[in-house]
Order: C-alpha cells, then structure tokens, then sequence
C-alpha cells in the first residue's frame, strides 16, 4: 500500500463529457481502495471555437511540477499530441512513471482499447445484415490516433466489400456534439445521393446526427441508421437507443492508476495492456429493442439530473450578481465564500498571479507622461502566486503568497482521508488569471454546471480586474492634468486645485498667506551654450530644490518655463525668510556637487498677506512675480536698464 501522502496528477481536458468521467471514475475508485491522493489538472478546451480562449485554458498544464507527484496520468486523447509530447518531455525529465490512456507516448505505459476490431463489426454488421452501400462518416480530427484508427477501420472495410466512399461522405469533427449537426448540414449541401447509413466516432456526434436528421424529416432507423461509439449513459437511453461500441473505460482508468502505484512499488510490469471493445446492436440501425433499465429508476435519475441543473443553474446566476456588484477585492471574498460552501468542499484555494490586476507604468525620472500598458501572463504562471482565499478545516483564511512552483502550499499535507484535487485554470480569453483548486467535492464531475461555475468566477475576476485598472487610469489621466510632466511637481491645474481651498480657508479665518515667486536664472545661456535638454535638466534640479525645501506644508508649482511659485499658509516674514535661505543653501550645495559647467540659481518675490474677501490668489501671485523682477534687475542692473529715447 502506498504511504499515505501518495499523489498521483491526472491531465485531462473536457471532464464534462462521459468518457472522461468513465476513465476519472476508474481512476477515483482505485485510488480510494488503496490510500492514493489524486490531483486533477483540468482544462475545458475546443468548447468554444475561440483559440485564445483555448490557450487560456490549456495553460493549467503548465502548473503542475511533475517532481511533487509519485506518478502521472494523461487522458492523451482529450488534448493535441503537441500538448502531449510536450508533457511528456516535462514528465521525463522529473524521472516518475506516467501512464498514457488512449495515445501512445514516449516510452510511457499505454492503457488502449482495441477500436479496430469492434468498428470492424459495425461496418460490416451495417454491410452484410443491412444491406447498405451508401455509407457517410463522422470523424474525430485526424491528430487523433483513436479517431483515425476508427476512421482507417471503416475505410478498409468498405474497400474490402467494393464499396467507394467519396471524400464529401467524410466529415471531420472533432469528438464535440456541435459537429453532429453540422455534418449533416454538410451532407445535405454535398450534392450526393443521400447516406443509407452515418457511422459517428463517438455518441456525441451520433445523438446529434440523429436530432438533425429529424428536423430535416428524415427518420432513423426507417430512412437511415445511424452508429456511435463508447455506449454512453445518454446514447443507451436515447430514442432510437443507439448501436455503439461498449469500451472498458472505467476499467482502463483504474488499470493506469494500478500500473503507478504497482510501479513505486518496484514490479516489474509489460508497458503496454491493451483491453477489449464490444459492439453493441440496438435501436438505431433497426436491430434489437433496448432493454432500458428498471423505468422507475430511470425516471427519477432524469428528474434528479433535471433538479440538480436547475439548482446549479439557479446558484450560478445568483452568484453572478453577488460578484459583480462588490465595489472592492475584501468584499468580492467574502462574497464568493458563500459559493465555495454551496459545493460541499473539504477545501478550497483560490490562486491568483501577483501580477493579475496590474498594469506596468513606464517611469524614468519622474512621470513620462505615457499611458499604462497591459502586463500579463499568457504562458505559465506568475513566479509567486497570491492565495487572497483559502478554505480548509472548517474556516477561511487568507492573504498567503507561495512560488507557483509548490502548486499549493496544502498539496502533500497529512490527511486521515484521501484527497481529491481539481485545478482549473481562471484566465480571460489567453490572460492569465490564475487557477483554483478545489478538495473532496463531488461538484466538478457530476454537475453539468462545473465549467460554467468556473468561468464565472474567472469573468467576475477580470471584471473587477477592469475596474481596478480603470481606477489606475484614472489616476494616471489625473496626473497628467494636474502634475508637471518634466519636474513631477504640481503645474497650474494641480497647483490650483490644491492651493484654492486652502485659501479660501484662510480668507475665511482671516489667517495670512504668502506666494512666493522663484524665477531660473540663466536657463536661455544654458539652453544656447549647452543644449535644451540640459536645460530640462537644469529646470528638474530646480524643482527639486524647490519640493525639498518645502517642509512646512508649502505647495510648490512649475507656473510654465523657468517659473515656479510656492504658496503657504499661517506665514510671514520670519517664516518666508528661512524658507528663501533653505532655497539658497540648497542651491550652493548643488551647485558644489553638482560637476556642471554653469551654476544654478533663483530670484525670488514674496508676497505675505492675510487676504481680503472677493481677492483671488493670482493677484498675490502678480505682487510676488513683481518683487520677484526687483530682486532680479539688483542682481543684473544692466540688464534690465531702459534703452534712452532717441536725440533726434
């Protein structure tokens, strides 16, 4: 027996259909037998035809570090040998024992089932019993090695018998119900006589086959039989129940779990163990008539499905608008903790990338002025995940952050119970969200409603996401309304917005105030003798002293150009003076340090008032920038000398 922290990963994609949860079925009933902790990683791809959609959810196989697990199995057939080989290069390379079900791969254990020889069956029961030539088929896509041996099957039958299948009676799906439909659509277009028989590669596209043939008026089996494969529960109890192909899959799911554990436990064992498919013959090509089960059992298993949706589906709109109207992140929490009970869990994990709201602010010195660019994940996952959430021995808990490398902090924890992993991927189209992971709840394989509850939260996720980066624009758009793009200090607009209150205050409290104006000296000699952008330079230094020296509340302001202005209140002149003195002292030190061929310096006006109702603050900037010129005509009288009218 395995030691009681035995994990084994399981890759699947799509486990709402039934042959997935066939296999998953086999494989939990192992596990539970013998002690052994399973860890789905599930993906829900090829759904919705939307292959950023798809990348967003195939991306929950780059989560799992195959070195944490004792072994792995991959439901190869439900994802592209792409995918495949390279899980297997990953699994590899962690060195633990791997069983593909359905698809060779690699030097991997392969549990198959013979399709050949049952698709061989039908044919020829359909060839020789019925006495059809006319023969169309539903394929599943041609990466598909089950699909093509079926496929293969077929085609060298009806050779065998001389009987041309033309490429127009060859539909290719891909295993989806939707392509049922849509082959019969295509048959009807083809221009060929119509099929006296469909043969489908699975049950999906067959009850589908069915339904659209009749809504065209065309019965089966009087007009055309029809075929599936897999024998699933609705393919037994449809009307016509269909003739299909019954595969050991729950059989096969426990096999690839007894193989890891058989394994670890150092037997020596064949890689490959091959299981037997049966056909079985009923409703749809006019054979034997269904023996259904006991029909009192029947009907209340529907009812209870039928139930169970609605409340599914009841909970799942109710959750809907519980998340989307919570204004902040605490409160969408605590509203989806009401949700996570609603499943019966043992545990719960929500896991979200560090970097799942943020947007990435481009800064070189101060604000560039440029708007937020979208910074997200697309492959893998964030090094640290956040975990705002988690829910296990009965309580809730959050705030945690682990490397994404762990998968979980819980994922080997000692446990009296084995435990039942599903990590499902929250993305929106290809971004990355992050994954949660959900413990011990039946919810994921026998609601119908499992996807559509995960998408929720990922759309109630990317929605606040928006709203979060909307707020983050905001700000962004509000400095560039109200701060100086070159010095990072406060221009008109935020010097207005900041400063008028403040001063209406002290009109109102008869309190005094004082504006003092700071021209540049110089910039137009540095802009010519050394360039603009050491100008701009030049410009940045003096705001900056001007910021730093501010240590009493004072407001600083580029006005535009070399001009800037600084407003305090509860000022006079005491106050002003050591303020103009930390100004100077400020600018010999840099001046000193700075290593520049030309120095820096300031003239200065100040206005100090306690200003009068109806005066606005501009007038007391006009006083402040008129002793500010006094002060800057005494340091270069020349200059400003007025030129001698002429002597004419």
């Amino acid at each position: 027996m395995p030691n009681p922290n035995f994990t084994v990963a399981v890759i699947a994609s799509g486990i709402d259909e039934e042959y997935q949860q066939s296999i998953l079925s086999g494989i939990h009933r192992y596990a539970a037998q013998h002690r052994v902790n399973i860890a789905h990683f599930v993906a829900f791809g090829g759904i919705l035809a939307n292959p950023k959609y798809d990348q967003g959810e195939y991306n929950i196989f780059e989560l799992p570090n195959f070195s944490l697990f004792d072994g792995v199995i991959l439901l190869s057939n439900t994802f592209s040998p792409d995918l495949a080989e390279a899980l297997y290069q990953r699994i590899r390379a962690a060195g633990i024992p791997a069983v593909s079900i359905d698809r060779e791969l690699g030097d991997c254990y392969y549990v198959g089932i013979h399709n050949a020889p049952a698709m061989e069956q039908i044919t020829l029961h359909f060839i020789e019993e019925h006495g059809v030539r006319r023969i169309n088929y539903v394929s599943g896509p041609a990466e598909n090695t089950e699909s093509m041996e079926r496929l293969n099957t077929f085609m060298r039958v009806a050779a065998e018998h001389g009987i041309t299948v033309e490429p127009e009676r060859i539909y290719e799906g891909t295993f989806r119900a939707k392509d049922g439909r849509r082959a019969v659509e295509s048959f009807l277009q083809s221009g060929l006589e119509f099929p006296e028989a469909i043969i489908c590669a699975n049950d999906a596209m067959a009850i589908s086959v069915v339904l659209a043939l009749e809504e065209n008026g065309i019965r089966v089996p009087e007009d055309v039989i029809v075929s599936g494969f897999d024998n699933i529960y609705n393919a037994r109890h449809f009307s016509p129940a269909l003739t299909s192909v019954e595969r050991p899959l729950m059989q096969s799911g426990a096999l690839a779990c007894e193989l890891i554990c058989r394994h670890s436990a150092g037997e020596e064992l064949a890689r490959v163990q091959e299981l037997t498919a049966m056909p079985i013959f009923s409703e749809s090509c006019g054979c034997h008539t269904a023996q259904p089960e006991d029909v009192a059992v029947f009907k209340k298993h529907n009812y209870q499905m039928l139930e169970h949706t609605k409340r599914d589906i009841s909970r799942i709109n109710q959750m809907s608008c519980s998340l989307i109207e919570c204004d902040t992140f605490s409160e969408y929490i605590d509203a989806l903790k009401a949700f996570i009970l609603q499943t019966k869990c043992e545990e719960f994990y929500l896991c979200l990338n560090d970097n799942w709201h943020m947007r990435q602010i481009q800064h070189e010195t101060g604000y560039t002025g440029e708007l937020p660019v979208d910074s997200y994940t697309v492959h893998g996952y964030s090094k640290r995940m956040l975990m705002p959430l988690a829910y296990f021995d009965g309580q809730f808990i959050g705030g945690e952050s682990f490397t994404s490398s762990e998968i979980l902090p819980r994922l080997r924890t000692d446990s009296e119970n084995t435990r039942n992993f599903f990590f499902v991927p929250l993305h929106f189209r290809e971004r990355c969200l992050g994954y949660f992971a959900i413990v011990n709840s039946e919810f994921p394989m026998t609601s119908t409603m499992f996807h559509s509850w995960s998408i929720n939260i990922s759309n109630t996720l990317e929605n606040f996401r928006k709203l979060l980066c909307l707020d983050e624009i905001v700000q962004e758009l509000d400095k560039l309304y109200a701060i100086d793009s070159l010095t990072g200090i406060y221009n008109r607009n935020g010097f207005k917005r900041s400063a008028n209150s403040i001063f209406e205050r002290c009109i109102e409290e008869e309190r005094s105030v004082m504006i003092m104006f700071a021209d540049m000296d110089g910039l137009k000699s540095i802009n010519d003798n050394f360039g603009h952008k050491e100008g701009d330079h030049a410009i940045r230094s003096i705001a900056a002293i001007l910021q730093e020296c501010c240590l009493r509340g004072e407001i600083a302001c580029r006005f535009g150009g070399d001009e800037f202005f600084i407003f305090a209140a509860d000022y006079g002149e005491k106050e002003a003076e050591l303020l103009r003195s930390r100004i100077q002292t400020s600018l010999d030190i840099c001046n000193r340090n700075s290593g520049r061929p030309y120095k820096l310096g300031v003239s200065l006006g100040a206005c100090i008032t306690v200003p009068k109702r109806g005066s606005t603050i501009f007038q007391l900037i006009t006083v402040a920038d008129n002793r500010m010129y006094e002060e800057k005509k005494k340091k270069n009288p020349s200059k400003y000398l007025k030129t001698p009218p002429s002597q004419d």
